[in-house]
This record gives structure tokens, sequence and C-alpha cells, in this order.
């Protein structure tokens, strides 16, 4: 009870402290930039009839999804360092809707390939600096802030997918995508506004590449903390981006169920997440990383593990309640990161950080759906919980970050 009223007071504090309107704003951009990239999923029936895709095509639109969300990491932590973190965001969301845009206008297989690819570079931008300007903003509460800023974001994930769906049910796909482009615009504005164009000192190492710089951003990567952490977050990319990508199509096509109860468990798997992430943050500061994360991943491993043995609506509620767990891990992980690397080469370190776990993570979908397509997609889900056991054997040798 203690940790649930030291949460609830932590809440009542965000709302009320002066710095409020520059959260509202960051969170804003990440509610978009993750509820559209998880809004895909719920596309692909659509898409695949459309443009006549099988799984493995399926999967590698995904896959390009994510891996040029993983590639634009580095740029974006770059550009954080050299214009600001503010200045990064509003581009990043004014690309986002010019790419959206572009997606749903044009009736070509190679344009939603390009287009999707674009979006996930779009949105990469957001990515380092949201979390760079809220550590400077709250520095001294970063578990907890991007616990709530994760809470915003799994919002999206519960709220946007569901949405989109349902446009698209109800009219085209492209009407379901296309109404987030002047949302898009509209964040962006707020984000001009509220959001100082920078919120970290201006630095000679920023958004320099000279030698002695990379060999400064260099020394700092090869702590054990960076390296460990990297680790784990290549497992957990790949098995959330892997799970998120085909939960949906998995229920309807192995377990039996309808669009409508695919569609409702994908959503309680986010709407969980809600109240997940804040409490993982949390953790982070009260237990630190390691006991946090062997918790999360221990439980939702057991979740993948169950998964393909079970049937009916109630057994498979329990386990994506189980599974769920599992959007906790990223809060923490991103926290211990951020908080490891010096703040002369955050956005750049975290940047080239985070492009390294999401290229890595990135290759799950399409290799995954490659063994779904072979019949194996029971299998598929078996293979994530070998990875979240793996993942455990590496958390346990995480050191302390002070």
């Amino acid at each position: 009870m203690q940790g649930v009223s030291h949460y609830f007071q932590a809440a009542k504090q965000q709302l009320r402290d002066d710095r409020s309107k520059v959260f509202i704003a960051v969170s804003a951009g990440w509610f978009l930039s993750i509820g559209i990239r998880m809004a895909y999923p719920v596309l692909l029936p659509f898409l695949r009839v459309d443009y006549d895709l099988s799984l493995t095509m399926a999967g590698l639109l995904l896959t390009l999804l994510w891996l040029a969300y993983a590639i634009g990491q580095m740029p974006g932590g770059m550009m954080g360092d050299r214009f600001g973190e503010g200045r990064t965001m509003v581009a990043s969301m004014i690309i986002s809707a010019a790419t959206v845009a572009l997606i749903v206008v044009s009736g070509s297989t190679v344009v939603l390939f390009v287009g999707t690819t674009l979006l996930g570079f779009a949105v990469a931008l957001f990515g380092v600096v949201r979390l760079t300007a809220l550590a400077d903003v709250y520095p001294e509460q970063v578990g907890t802030v991007y616990g709530f800023l994760g809470s915003v974001g799994e919002f999206g994930n519960t709220v946007l997918p569901p949405l989109v769906g349902l446009i698209a049910a109800a009219t085209v796909w492209q009407l379901g995508l296309g109404f987030l482009a002047p949302v898009f615009v509209l964040v962006a504005i707020a984000l001009w506004v509220f959001v100082p164009a920078r919120t970290s000192p201006r630095t000679e190492a920023s958004g320099m590449l000279a030698a002695e710089n990379v060999r400064y951003v260099l020394s700092e990567l090869r702590q054990p903390s960076i390296i460990l952490g990297t680790i784990i977050m290549v497992f957990g990319v790949m098995i959330l981006q892997v799970f998120t990508g085909f939960y949906p199509t998995y229920l309807i096509e192995e377990k039996g169920v309808s669009v409508t109860v695919a569609s409702g468990l994908f959503a309680l798997f986010f709407a969980l997440g809600i109240v997940i992430q804040p409490f993982a943050g949390n953790a982070y500061d009260q237990v630190g990383a390691r006991r946090s994360l062997l918790f999360i991943v221990g439980i939702s491993g057991v979740g993948f593990a169950l998964l393909p043995l079970v049937d009916g609506i109630a057994a498979l509620v329990f386990v994506t309640v189980l599974i769920a767990v599992l959007v906790g891990r990223a809060t923490i992980v991103l926290a211990y990161l951020t908080m490891s690397l010096s703040a002369e080469i955050q956005n750049t370190g975290l940047g080239i950080v985070r492009t390294v776990f999401f290229t890595l993570g990135a290759t799950g979908p399409v290799i995954f759906g490659a063994i779904a397509d072979r019949g194996y997609f029971d299998e598929v889900f078996f293979l994530l919980a070998g990875l979240s056991a793996v993942s455990v054997l590496v958390i346990l040798r995480l050191p302390r970050v002070e």
C-alpha cells in the first residue's frame, strides 16, 4: 500500500508542477509517435488484402518500419545535441505528418513500403530527445517521470490502434491512418510553444564528430552498464515487436477468435501498460533496475510459454495480463541507460545505443513471420519465452548505477 500511495502522490506532484506544460507537450508527441507504429498491426489485414501481401511480406513491412525507427535514433540524438531537444521534436512531428499524407494518397505497393520506412525514420527523431529533455527538466525523479511518459504512450497504444481499425473497417484504411496527419501538426505547434528549443546546456561536444569526441563517446559506450543494458533492450525490442506485430493475427488465425475479440485483447495489452509503466518507473527509483527487471521479464516470459497451450477467452485474457507486464521493461532500462551516460553526450550516446538495439530488434518480425509462414506459429511464442529466459541471465549481471 505504501508503494501505491507513493505513486499517487508523485502523480499529483507531476500535475501541479510548473513544468507540466513541457511534460504534456512531450507526452502528446510520444502518444502519437508510438501509437501510430502500433496501429500498423491493426491495419495489416487491410493492407494484405489491398496489396496482396503474404505474412512474410507483412513482416517485412513491419521490419522496415522498425528498422527505419532504429536508424533514425542516432541522427535524432545528434540533432538534439546540435539544434536542441525542442526543435528536434517539432521537426519529427512535421515530417511525420507529411509522410502519413504520402502513404494514404498513393495506391502503390512501392510507395507503401517507402512511405512506411520514412514514417519510421520521422518518428524516430522524437525517440531520444523526449527522454533527455524530460531528464533535464525532472533530474530528481527520472524513473517516475519516464513511467508517466510511458503510461501516456501505452494510452496511445490502447486508443489509436482500435480507433484506426474502427475507422478503417467503417470506411477505408486510408482514412483510418490519414486523420492523424493534422493531429501531428497540432502537436508540433504545442511543442514549439511550450518546450524550450534546448533543455540541455550546449557544450563543445554538442553535435560534433571530431576525433576526440568520437573517442569520448565510444569510451562511454564501453561501460558494462551500457553494454548489458543494450543487450537487454535488443531482446526486449525483438520480443515486443514480434508480439505486437503478430498477436492479433495469431489470435484470429490460430485461436479462432473474432476480429473484435482479437482487437479487444490487443487493446487490453496496452491498457494494462497505462498502469504498469508508472509503477515500473517508480520501482526503478525505489529498488533499482535489476530487481525490477527480474520480476517483469520473468512474469512475461511465463506468459509467452503459456500462450500456445491455452484456449478460451478467459485463459487468453489471463495470459495477456501476464505478457503485458513486459511493457514496464523499457521504462526501467531507458532510465538506467540515460543515467549511465554523462550529460555532455547524452543525446548522441543514447541515440547510438537506441540505433543499435532497435536495428537488431527490428529483424524480429521478418524472421518470426517467416517461421510462422512455415506452419510454426505456436513455436514463435515458445521462442519468445526462450529469449526472455536469456534476458534474465543478462539482468543478473547488471551493475548498479548511482
